[in-house]
């Protein structure tokens, strides 16, 4: 079987985000793994999505039209993901929210891992995304990687986790790719009545 294709979504927009040194500790801890799978960082900051819905000008509306192409695409090419996704009261962000929004077939059948952080690790943005992926028909793993804002990040900005989430990590791994591989083999056989 061939490597399996891992995206990393680095789920925050925002100016000064926390989430691109959290996503690289979770792509560099991966490729030191050395399993058999290839991961990808997937910013989600580099596709301008727009509000799902939304009414844009004339424009305006190719490059979004692009923009959600180039996304669906993107998510379609991965066996499986893991999703960085910060707290934001109580909750996903709304950018996350918004471009899982435009997605159903592209991510359908495949497995995702979690990483966040917040005051609570992120588990509140966990739970929400949770909720999220059984209707996407994404199958979340048991075990998640949460940073606290409090003990693993500097003044709140600069990024030093502690030692022991390296047994988390490599638990979420591991369950990502097993599912990964095991979904994978589900999708390429027919399914007959």
């Amino acid at each position: 079987m061939s490597n399996l294709k891992i995206g990393i979504i680095l789920g925050s927009v925002r100016q000064g985000r926390n989430a691109e040194a959290v996503t690289d500790w979770m792509f560099d801890f991966a490729v030191k793994r050395n399993d058999n799978a290839d991961y990808e960082i997937v910013d989600l900051a580099d596709y301008k999505l727009p509000l799902l819905g939304e009414t844009l000008p004339e424009a305006e509306q190719k490059e979004a039209e692009a923009a959600i192409q180039a996304w669906s695409e993107k998510m379609a090419s991965f066996d499986g993901y893991i999703f960085v996704a910060p707290e934001y009261n109580h909750a996903v962000g709304g950018a996350l929210k918004n471009a899982l929004d435009y997605l159903k077939p592209e991510v359908a059948n495949k497995a995702a891992g979690l990483v966040g952080y917040g005051s609570l690790g992120g588990a509140r943005a966990h739970e929400n995304l949770r909720l999220i992926f059984g209707e996407l028909q994404v199958a979340d793993v048991q075990t998640a990687v949460t940073f606290s804002l409090m003990t693993d990040f500097v003044n709140m900005s600069e990024f030093k986790p502690a030692d022991y989430h390296a047994a988390n990590a490599n638990g979420m791994l591991d369950q990502v790719i097993t599912w990964s591989a095991a979904f994978k083999a589900l999708r390429k056989e027919p399914v007959t009545a």
